[in-house]
């Protein structure tokens, strides 16, 4: 495995727009054997902070368990974006994440921050292929994550699609969140991605939605948020992102009760048979 150290996080804005740009003509199967990481990443407090506010989060110096996803996410738009890489990043979705924490991480933290793609598989929609992030702190790893991604296209019938997730609780929500049309700017500012999709339905439409929708990065935080403190500390979380979530909308928020590990689910207001997203938190 070859590894390439940066000498700092790339900004993802430009990433994207070269993703857009070179999107035509990639093709093939190979991901390259290739690691990208960069060393000793600072967290801005400040920043930290507006991302703790608007995912509903304390502000506090302890980092929410998505976020050194955020602050890997432009070195894997880096690597997404390599010449070589076979799969158009626009118009890809995002299917889920697998992530565990092996301890509580906090502003004082230096990260190396490393992103590898795993292989292509074929998938009834399209393909698939697993994005791996990790972080240590002076060699130790205290923080992993498997992100799983759908390139849409000519599927393979006898394909699996994928583990399914877990049934959605049923019963009353215990959370009930508007969520505002410009949320997908609002986040973006505190997040770094700026996908088209989220920010306009201009936007959205030019990538096959039919108007711009939430970041699933953000419903699956403001979920972890509402369900409490476990996930700020040593914990394993599992989301699937299940059904876009449109903007402007509603959306509840539901979960098993009792001790142990927690299932939760969130899902539209208006239709409560939608479901967006389900997640399992356990410590």
């Amino acid at each position: 495995m070859a590894v390439e150290t940066l000498g700092a996080v790339p900004a993802a804005g430009p990433l994207l727009v070269r993703a857009a740009v070179t999107a035509r003509g990639r093709h093939g199967d190979t991901v390259p054997d290739r690691t990208l990481r960069v060393e000793e990443v600072r967290v801005d407090r400040s920043r930290l902070a507006a991302y703790q506010r608007l995912c509903g989060y304390d502000v506090a110096d302890t980092l929410p368990q998505p976020y050194p996803w955020v602050l890997a996410f432009p070195l894997q738009t880096a690597l997404m974006t390599r010449a070589d890489f076979p799969l158009p990043l626009p118009g890809m979705v995002h299917l889920g994440n697998d992530v565990r924490t092996h301890r509580a991480l906090t502003a004082d933290d230096l990260l190396t921050l490393s992103v590898t793609a795993g292989e292509v598989r074929p998938h009834r929609r399209g393909r698939t292929l697993d994005v791996r992030l990790e972080a240590h702190v002076y060699g130790e790893l205290v923080w992993e994550c498997d992100s799983t991604y759908l390139s849409r296209g000519r599927g393979t019938e006898a394909a699996p699609s994928g583990e399914s997730p877990p049934q959605a609780p049923a019963g009353p929500p215990v959370a009930r969140w508007r969520l505002p049309d410009d949320l997908g700017r609002s986040y973006a500012a505190v997040s770094g991605d700026v996908n088209p999709i989220h920010l306009h339905p201009l936007g959205a439409k030019a990538l096959g939605f039919p108007r711009h929708l939430a970041h699933g990065m953000w419903t699956w935080s403001r979920s972890l948020a509402a369900l409490g403190r476990t996930s700020l500390g040593p914990s394993n979380s599992r989301v699937w992102f299940t059904k876009p979530v449109f903007l402007p909308g509603t959306v509840e928020l539901v979960r098993t009760r009792g001790a142990g590990p927690v299932t939760a689910a969130l899902r539209s207001a208006k239709d409560p048979a939608t479901t967006h997203l389900v997640l399992t938190l356990g410590a």
